[in-house]
């Protein structure tokens, strides 16, 4: 791993030798694949065969290593790649062949694009910007897959993409329980930053469904009967809007940066 400080006020984060090490005992383990892609996860990625028919011990073993080898990787320079690795390290018990095409195809991706760095900087405006989405459903047993990110000017220093822990009744629910998770990240991360004398003017939070943002703001006020049953657990983070602590803003779909639930960068 090599933090690269050359540039004022940036620091750029790569692992090549690393990424390349994967690629390398990817290719030894499946010779044939030397082809590129640009997208980080195939269309049928959530869809899971059951009747597909499992790796081999040996092969299996070679998919837990290079799905633990990419996961490193993730958490320190190739966010990119989150999403795709959240989902093979549900599969790394008994990964079948379908397993292994996902993987292949996560494989491709970083051959075309191993180059590329984690850039990171703060444009000094104080403004934390997190983004959080959901999709709905998208599981066999039908629970959904969450994301979310930091930004402090330049990159995402803080990302995450995992599988939500219960199953919800709508995508409203969904990002109210998104959120929640996501909370002592938001919280933490302020406080960190604050205690290395960093002034921070505003910790915003995005989101592009508007009845999750009315619950989060005004609570059991904005429920209604679809939404009553939801646990008052889940409404933590109105004590930190109403403590001005946290700011939640709408924001469309086709604006909400980095699209996290798809494609966290």
């Amino acid at each position: 791993m090599k933090l690269d400080f050359t540039k004022p006020g940036m620091v750029i984060v790569t692992m090549l030798d690393y990424i390349n090490e994967i690629i390398t005992a990817f290719e030894k383990a499946d010779p044939k694949s030397i082809k590129t892609t640009t997208s980080t996860e195939p269309e049928n990625l959530y869809k899971v065969n059951e009747d597909c028919e499992k790796l081999s011990p040996k092969k299996a073993e070679e998919f837990h290593n290079l799905v633990a080898k990419t996961l490193y990787a993730t958490k320190r320079a190739r966010p990119d790649t989150c999403m795709s690795v959240a989902f093979l390290t549900t599969r790394v018990q008994e990964p079948d062949k379908d397993d292994w095409k996902k993987l292949r195809h996560l494989m491709k991706y970083l051959r075309g694009t191993r180059d590329l760095p984690l850039t990171l900087s703060a444009n000094g405006s104080g403004v934390l910007k997190w983004w959080v989405d959901a999709s709905f459903a998208v599981h066999p047993n039908m629970r959904g897959q969450m994301g979310g990110g930091l930004s402090m000017g330049r990159g995402f220093p803080v990302v995450t993409s995992t599988k939500q822990k219960l199953n919800t009744r709508s995508s409203t629910e969904l990002e109210l329980v998104r959120v929640d998770d996501l909370m002592p990240a938001i919280c933490w991360t302020r406080y960190f930053l604050e205690a290395q004398r960093y002034k921070i003017t505003e910790n915003i939070l995005y989101q592009d469904n508007k009845s999750a943002i009315l619950l989060k703001k005004n609570r059991k006020a904005s429920s209604s009967k679809r939404t009553k049953h939801i646990n008052i657990h889940f409404f933590f983070m109105t004590d930190r809007i109403s403590k001005k602590e946290l700011k939640v803003e709408w924001c469309p779909t086709t604006e909400m940066t980095g699209d996290f639930m798809t494609k966290p960068m």
